[in-house]
């Protein structure tokens, strides 16, 4: 019997001791959690990534035509815009012309 309450007293001491480290694990805690808000903000968030317009477009074509299959529709055509050989004789000659312009500034102030 004597074993028995040597036992019962080491138990009793043992929930004591446990009962102190939980208060001490929740006083851990609140400083852990004033400390993650005074550090700008809560959890640290991955980043997202951004797409590029062409990416968006690209996806954005292609779940409409997985729409229409799903639907048993044809997805509609795409439209894409043409550019005369005169309009792209202009365009590049304006890029020349800019380039120029830009290299002849680049070397007066060399």
């Amino acid at each position: 019997m004597a074993n028995l309450k040597g036992l019962a007293s080491i138990v009793s001491e043992l929930r004591v001791e446990r009962t102190n480290l939980v208060n001490q694990l929740r006083h851990l805690d609140a400083a852990l959690t004033v400390l993650g808000k005074l550090n700008g903000g809560s959890n640290y968030t991955k980043p997202r990534r951004t797409l590029s317009p062409s990416a968006r477009k690209r996806i954005s074509r292609a779940q409409k035509a997985r729409w229409a299959k799903a639907k048993g529709q044809a997805p509609k055509p795409r439209r894409t815009q043409k550019i005369s050989a005169a309009g792209k004789k202009r365009i590049a000659a304006a890029a020349r012309a800019r380039w120029a312009k830009f290299r002849a500034a680049k070397k007066k102030a060399a």
